[in-house]
């Protein structure tokens, strides 16, 4: 079981083991695997908390109930998973600034937060315009050999080289 304990897994074996976990996905609930659903059903409770019931008159609501479900756990083990797998390999610590970042841009945590809650705005509002984040079409939609998830993970890989070229090379 020390393999548990590894500090970086071999792509190779964790490619098949999300694939494998995929497979298993679809076999036992017939849903893919995807998790920014549950983004968009959190923003539902939570506008919930302040509207009440009208929440539900909303078609986007009406589409995609603002409930706790499956994906919700999925996102959940994403974290529990993480945070495990950093205290069995010995890696895990608070780190408010990764070194990459603090040797490029300094060590104001303020600006490293605000750059981090962009682009995750971003990536949220990305991942709902595209009908699916990286995981629901990366991972369930190339598996199913949808068109539009190919073309969607040809974008994220695209955007992604594009953005570290552009942070990394124009704005550092």
């Amino acid at each position: 079981m020390e393999w548990l304990a590894m500090e970086r897994w071999s792509p190779y074996a964790v490619g098949i083991g999300i694939g494998i976990l995929s497979w298993l996905a679809f076999l036992l609930s017939d849903k893919p695997i995807g998790c920014s659903t549950a983004f968009a059903r959190t923003s539902g409770m939570i506008e919930k908390l302040f509207r009440g019931q009208k929440v539900k008159e909303k078609p986007y609501y009406q589409q995609f109930a603002p409930t706790i479900d499956w994906e919700w756990m999925v996102v959940i083990g994403i974290v529990v998973g993480a945070f495990v797998s950093s205290i069995l390999s010995g890696q895990f610590s608070f780190e408010w600034i990764p070194p990459m970042w603090q040797a490029e841009a300094g060590s104001h945590i303020p600006a490293r937060w605000a750059v981090a809650l962009l682009g995750g705005i971003i990536m949220g509002f990305g991942a709902r315009w595209a009908g699916g984040c990286t995981s629901g079409h990366g991972i369930s939609g190339t598996l199913q050999l949808a068109v539009s998830s190919w073309l969607a993970a040809v974008c994220f890989f695209a955007g992604g080289i594009a953005t570290a070229m552009f942070i990394y090379k124009v704005l550092l």
